[in-house]
C-alpha cells in the first residue's frame, strides 16, 4: 500500500466516522481554548500595563532611594526637598522639570460614607495634577484643582461609583481626614485596569498626603530636543547629591511591569496547569476512542493486512487519523481560546478590573503552543492503540469480531499499576513520617504521582472487584436489566478502567483539596480558641491609620487596648551570623492578647527594657539561649543590644517564628515619623461588658470603611470564607477537566453502543423494551462514573490526609475530613453518569430491529 494510498484511506475512516470523533475533537478543543484563552488574557494584560506605564513615565524619573512600589509602612510616602527639584532643572539636557506627590496609603469615600476605591486589589492613587499626567489623562470635565477644597476623579470611578461634579469626597491619610468637592473629571488614553485615582493642588498634596510643604514624592524630568533618556539620566545624577533613584523611562516602566509580571506569572502558569490536567483527562479519552474504534474495524483492518498492508502502514493510518483529529480540535481550540480571553476580560471588568479589547494581544506564539500541544498530545494518546492494530493478524481478524484480549499483556499492567501503587503509598508514607514540611513535601509530590499513575494503570483489575460491589448494592433492585448493565461494565475491564481514569483525576483533586481546606479552617479555629485571648481583632487595609488607632483606645467598655506593629531589622547574633528580620513590636497586653508557649524563659519579659524574644527554630538554627544579647539594627533608626529573655515555640500557627519587643523600644530606637502603622489591633471587653465593647468598637472606626472589627466568631468565618473563595475559584478551574471526563464517559457509551449493535438488536427481538434498554446503558454509565468517583475520592482523601500531616508541623494540626463536601461530589457523580447517559441511550431506543441484527 503506497503512502498516498494510507492518506486517502485515513481520511475515509476519519471522515465515515466523524460522529465518533467529535466528542474526541471537543476534548481536544478546549484544552486547547483553555491554553490559548490563558496565554491570550495574559498576554493583554502585559499589553495594558505595559502601555499603562510607559504613559505614566516621564523621561527621567527621580525619587528617593528607600521609596517602595507598594508604598511606605508608615503611611506616609517617602519624599525628598524641594530644593532637589531646583538643581535638578539646572541640569544640562533639562526642558522642563516638575515636583509630583503620589500616595497609595489612602482611602477616598463619599458623602454616604462608601469606599471610592477598587474592590480587586486595584490601588487608590491620590497626587497632585501636573504636567506629566497630561500624557496620560485628559481633562474632560471641568477644570484641574485650584484649591484645598477641590479635587478631580478619574472619570472610570466616577462612572462606576455615580459620581458628579460639585460631589463631596472624603480622603482618609496617615496625616488625617480632609475634604473636598469635585471641580474636574480626567479621563484616562490608555486603559487604566482598575486603579482609583484622585487629584489634588500641589499644596494640598504636599500638606495632605506627606504631613510636610515644600516636598515631593518623586520628580518627573522632560529631555531637551536631541538629548537621549540615558545621557540626560546621566546629567541629573550627576546634578543632584544624596540618596536617589534616577530611572529613565524603560528602567521605570521596566520595574513597573517586574512588580506586576510576578502577579501575572502566578495566574498565568496556575490556569495552565489545570490546561495540563484537562489535557491528561484528554488523553484517557481519545484512547478510550482510537482503542474502540481499532476493535471495531479489525475485520477492515484484517482485510488491508490480507491484501499486503504491512504493520507500519496500519500503524500509520491510524496515527494520521489522529493527527487530523489533532489538527481540527487544535485549530478550533485556538479560535475558541481567543473568545474565552475575550470572555475572561468581560468577567474581571464585570468584577471591577477593567481591560479593553482594544488592547487584545495574540502572539504568534499562542496558536504555535496550542497547535502543537493539542498535534502532539493528540497523537501521542493514538500510539497504543495504534500500535495494537498494527498487531492484527490476518487471519485472526477475519476470524473474531474484535481484537482478542492479550491475557499477558494484562498480567504484566497489573503488576507494574500494583507495582506503583504500592511504591507512591509507601512514599506517602514516609512524607508523614518526615520532621520538616519541605522534606515530607517532596515525598507528598513523589506519592501522588505514583499513586496516580498506578490506579490509572492498575484500574482494569480494580474495575472487576469495585464495580461489582457497586452493581451488588445499587444495580440488583432492577433485576435483568441491572444484571446486563454491570455484565456491560465489566465486559472490558481495560475500557472502563480508562473511562474511570479520566473522571477519578479530577474528582481526586477535588477530594485533597477539600480536606486541606477543611483541615486549614478546622486548625486555624481550634488554634484560634487556643491562643487567642483577646475578645476583638481590629485589622485595616494597608495598616491602621493613626486617627483609627486613637479612635479604637478611646472607646468605652474597653479593659485594654494592643497595639501591633511590624518593624524591618537586621540581626546580628553573638556568633556574628547577619540576618533580616520584621520584629513585631508590642504593647506588654499582647501577651494576654495571644498566649504563646514558651520552651524557656518568661514571655512578659521580652517586653522589658532592651529584651526581646526569638523563636525555637531561630534560636536553634543559631545556638542561642536565653541571657543571650543580638545587635539589632533598625531600618532607618539607630542600633540597639537586646537581651533575649524568652524563647516562644514555634509549634503554633499564629505568629510562628514571630520575635516581640515592646513598642516602647521600638519608639526609643526609631524616629517617630518613621514608626509603622499599626499592622493590627486588639481589644478585650469589660468583664459582662463583650456586646456593648464591641459596638462601641465598631461605632469608633465607622467613619473608615476600610477597618474591620472582628470578634473570634467574625474571624473564624472570615478565614472559612478565604479559603472558601480559594477552593471554589480551584474547583471551577478543575470544572474544564470533569468536563472533558464526562465527555469520555459519553464517547465511551456511544462507541460501546455502536459496537453491540447487534446484540442490542437481539435483545430487542426477544422482548427487551426501548425503556429497558435505556435503563440499561443509563445504569451502565451510572455504575463507571461511580467507580471513577470512588476512586478519585478515596485516593484524594489520602493525598489531602498526608498533605495535613505536613501541614501539622507548620501548627495545622486538625484533620478534618469534609463529609458533606466528599458525599455530595460522590451522589453528584451518579448524576453526571446519567447525564452523560442521555444521548446514547436515546440514540440506542431509537435503532430499527431488523437493521440492527444485520449488522456485521
Amino acid at each position: 500500500m503506497s503512502a498516498n494510498t494510507v492518506m486517502k484511506t485515513s481520511l475515509r475512516n476519519f471522515f465515515a466516522h466523524k460522529g465518533r470523533m467529535a466528542l474526541s475533537a471537543v476534548a481536544v478543543l478546549l484544552s486547547v481554548a483553555f491554553v490559548c484563552g490563558t496565554l491570550v488574557f495574559t498576554d493583554t494584560m502585559d499589553t495594558t500595563f505595559d502601555k499603562l506605564f510607559a504613559a505614566t513615565s516621564s523621561d527621567v524619573t527621580v525619587s528617593p532611594k528607600a521609596a517602595k512600589s507598594e508604598g511606605s509602612d508608615t503611611g506616609r510616602p517617602e519624599s525628598m526637598p524641594a530644593s532637589a527639584l531646583t538643581q535638578v532643572q539646572r541640569a544640562d539636557g533639562v526642558k522642563s522639570a516638575e515636583g509630583a506627590v503620589s500616595s497609595m496609603n489612602v482611602t477616598v469615600v463619599n458623602a454616604d460614607n462608601e469606599n471610592m476605591g477598587s474592590e480587586n486589589g486595584a490601588p487608590t492613587i491620590a497626587g497632585n495634577w501636573t504636567h506629566n499626567d497630561l500624557r496620560s489623562m485628559d481633562i474632560t470635565s471641568g477644570h484641574a484643582p485650584r484649591g484645598p477644597t477641590e479635587v478631580m476623579v478619574d472619570s472610570d470611578t466616577a462612572k462606576k461609583h455615580h459620581l458628579k461634579m460639585g460631589d463631596e469626597l472624603r480622603t482618609i491619610a496617615a496625616t488625617g481626614d480632609f475634604r473636598a468637592k469635585i471641580v474636574g473629571i480626567a479621563s484616562f488614553k490608555v486603559t487604566n485596569p482598575g486603579a482609583a485615582v484622585v487629584y489634588f493642588d500641589t499644596p494640598t498634596a504636599q500638606r495632605e498626603l506627606i504631613g510636610r510643604s515644600g516636598r515631593f514624592t518623586q520628580i518627573n524630568v522632560a529631555a531637551a530636543t536631541g538629548v537621549s533618556d540615558s545621557v540626560l539620566k546621566t546629567n541629573v545624577a550627576a546634578s543632584l547629591d544624596g540618596p536617589y533613584k534616577f530611572q529613565t523611562q524603560k528602567e521605570a516602566a521596566d520595574a513597573n511591569r517586574k512588580d506586576v509580571g510576578e502577579f501575572m506569572d502566578v495566574i498565568k502558569y496556575a490556569m495552565l496547569g489545570f490546561a495540563g490536567i484537562a489535557f491528561l483527562v484528554g488523553i484517557f479519552l481519545i484512547i478510550n476512542t482510537f482503542s474502540m474504534l481499532v476493535a471495531q474495524r479489525t475485520r477492515e483492518i484484517g482485510l488491508m493486512r490480507a491484501i499486503g498492508s504491512s504493520r507500519k502502514q496500519v500503524n500509520r493510518s491510524v496515527l494520521v487519523e489522529a493527527l487530523l483529529l489533532g489538527v481540527f480540535g487544535s485549530v478550533i481550540g485556538v479560535g475558541a481560546g481567543v473568545g474565552l480571553a475575550v470572555g475572561l476580560m468581560k468577567m474581571m471588568s464585570a468584577a471591577g478590573m477593567d481591560l479593553s479589547t482594544d488592547d487584545l494581544t495574540v502572539r504568534w506564539t499562542t496558536p504555535v503552543v496550542g497547535l502543537l500541544l493539542g498535534i502532539v498530545v493528540t497523537v501521542f494518546a493514538a500510539y497504543v492503540p495504534a500500535r495494537r492494530a498494527g498487531k492484527v493478524s490476518p487471519m485472526a481478524a477475519l476470524r473474531d469480531a474484535g481484537t482478542p484480549a492479550d491475557v499477558k499483556a494484562g498480567v504484566v499492567r497489573a503488576l507494574i499499576g500494583l507495582v506503583l501503587t504500592g511504591g507512591g503509598g509507601f512514599a506517602l508514607y514516609t512524607a508523614t513520617q518526615a520532621d520538616k514540611a519541605s522534606e515530607g513535601s517532596l515525598w507528598l509530590g513523589v506519592g501522588i504521582v505514583a499513586t496516580l499513575i498506578g490506579f490509572v494503570v492498575v484500574g482494569p483489575l480494580l474495575a472487576g472487584g469495585v464495580v461489582r460491589v457497586i452493581s451488588a448494592v445499587l444495580l440488583r433492585m432492577f433485576g435483568s436489566v441491572g444484571r446486563m448493565a454491570e455484565r456491560n461494565a465489566l465486559r472490558n475491564p481495560r475500557r472502563t478502567g480508562a473511562t474511570g481514569a479520566a473522571l477519578m483525576i479530577g474528582l481526586a483533586l477535588v477530594a485533597c483539596l477539600s480536606v486541606v481546606g477543611s483541615s486549614m479552617v478546622a486548625s486555624a479555629t481550634s488554634q484560634l480558641d487556643r491562643s487567642v485571648g483577646a475578645d476583638f481583632i481590629v485589622e485595616g487595609q494597608n495598616g491602621l491609620k493613626p486617627q483609627a488607632a486613637e479612635a479604637l483606645k478611646k472607646a468605652p467598655y474597653v479593659s485594654h487596648v494592643t497595639e501591633v506593629k511590624y518593624v524591618k531589622t537586621k540581626l546580628t547574633t553573638p556568633d556574628g551570623t547577619k540576618e533580616d528580620e520584621e520584629l513585631v513590636a508590642a504593647t506588654p497586653t499582647y501577651a494576654q492578647d495571644l498566649r504563646r508557649e514558651t520552651t524557656a524563659g518568661e514571655l512578659s519579659a521580652a517586653y522589658g527594657k532592651n529584651a526581646m524574644s526569638v523563636g525555637s527554630e531561630f534560636a536553634e538554627k543559631n545556638h542561642l539561649k536565653v541571657g543571650d544579647t543580638m545587635n539589632v539594627a533598625f531600618e532607618r533608626g539607630r542600633t540597639a543590644d537586646l537581651k533575649i529573655a524568652a524563647i516562644t515555640s514555634d509549634d503554633t500557627t499564629f505568629d510562628k517564628g514571630a520575635m516581640y519587643i515592646n513598642l516602647a523600644t521600638a519608639k526609643q530606637y526609631l524616629p517617630a515619623d518613621r514608626l509603622p502603622l499599626n499592622g493590627m489591633m486588639f481589644a478585650k471587653a469589660d468583664a459582662g461588658k463583650a456586646d456593648q465593647a464591641y459596638k462601641a468598637l465598631k461605632s469608633s472606626v465607622a467613619s473608615d470603611p476600610t477597618v474591620h472589627v472582628k470578634d473570634q466568631t467574625d474571624y473564624k468565618q472570615t478565614l472559612k470564607d478565604q479559603i472558601g473563595q480559594l477552593l471554589n475559584m480551584i474547583y471551577g478551574l478543575l470544572a474544564l477537566a470533569i468536563i472533558v471526563a464526562v465527555l469520555g464517559v459519553v464517547n465511551t457509551l456511544a462507541l460501546s453502543v455502536v459496537e453491540r449493535t447487534r446484540e442490542i438488536g437481539l435483545m430487542r427481538a426477544i422482548g427487551l423494551s426501548r425503556r429497558q434498554l435505556r435503563r440499561m446503558i443509563r445504569l451502565e454509565s451510572v455504575v463507571i462514573a461511580l467507580f471513577g468517583a470512588l476512586l478519585g475520592l478515596g485516593l484524594g482523601m489520602g493525598w489531602g490526609a498526608t498533605a495535613q500531616k505536613l501541614l501539622a508541623l507548620e501548627g495545622l494540626d486538625v484533620l478534618e475530613i469534609p463529609w458533606p463536601t466528599i458525599i455530595g461530589v460522590f451522589v453528584g457523580s451518579a448524576f453526571v453518569g446519567l447525564f452523560a447517559a442521555l444521548i446514547p441511550a436515546f440514540r440506542a431506543g431509537r435503532m430499527n430491529v431488523l437493521n440492527a441484527i444485520a449488522t456485521e
